[in-house]
């Protein structure tokens, strides 16, 4: 049956094992940022686990937006595990720099698909995967941001406080 299945999806086996990888990067994510939402909170930083929150929300609409593309391909989506999450982190700092990391992460795995699309003809992926990169760019950019009030602002005195309620001011932008 799988055969006749596979005769029925424009996806590729290749493709498909990839998208599925990338719904695996976006519900890790989403989890990621729910565990520095709750460090956030916990550590007094309400605007940063609001925006954090908000993050988490956004990575799992991104993971079930692939997810159905997959399914109305034609192809297996695979709901994923994710274990062995971080609970606590070095600093508030370290927080925003790991979100950059993360957020390049996606970036490049996206680009890879991409490519691999083009490669496999599979244009029609490639396109509802454009949609992907112009969101990632976005988050990069705001991902730098963050940090940047760490350096212009400092976190001496009141500086973590300011940085935070900034935070949250991008937040609002961000859903404007």
């Amino acid at each position: 049956m799988k055969d006749l299945i596979r005769l029925k999806t424009s996806l590729s086996e290749d493709i498909e094992r990839l998208l599925n990888e990338q719904i695996q990067m976006e519900a890790k994510s989403s989890a990621i940022y729910l565990s520095m939402a709750s460090w956030c909170d916990r550590s007094g930083f309400q605007y940063s686990a609001e925006f954090f929150y908000h993050q988490s929300d956004e990575e799992r609409l991104h993971m079930m937006k692939i997810f159905r593309y997959i399914n109305e391909a034609g192809g297996t989506a695979i709901s994923p595990e994710i274990a062995g999450l971080p609970v606590d982190f070095d600093s508030f700092r370290s927080i925003f720099e790991q979100t950059l990391e993360q957020e390049i992460d996606v970036t490049q795995s996206i680009n890879q698909i991409v490519d691999q699309c083009h490669k496999h003809k599979d244009y029609i992926t490639a396109k509802f995967l454009h949609w992907f990169l112009e969101e990632q760019l976005e988050e990069e950019n705001i991902a730098r941001r963050c940090l940047e009030l760490f350096d212009i602002i400092g976190e001496e005195g009141h500086g973590r406080y300011l940085i935070d309620k900034a935070v949250g001011k991008l937040n609002e932008e961000e859903e404007a």
